[in-house]
């Protein structure tokens, strides 16, 4: 058996992956197939950026207080 190191995906790479997922203008192992990934990792990445989607646009806008004191 040969060795493989695990590659190793940054945020911006795994949401880039998810986004297309999410489009559906490809299938999920055609993403999979072209980004060297388990499809069922790019099932995990769509549901996660799909959950956590509405936290980008919670709270208010603006610059945050700073503790000045």
């Amino acid at each position: 058996m040969s060795e493989s190191k695990r590659k190793i995906f940054t945020g911006a790479q795994k949401a880039k992956i998810a986004l297309e997922a999410v489009k559906g203008t490809k299938t999920i192992n055609e993403i999979a197939q072209e980004n060297s990934v388990h499809p069922t990792q790019v099932s995990q990445w769509k549901k996660d950026l799909q959950d956590n989607a509405s936290s980008l646009f919670e709270g208010k806008r603006g610059p945050k207080p700073t503790n000045a004191g």
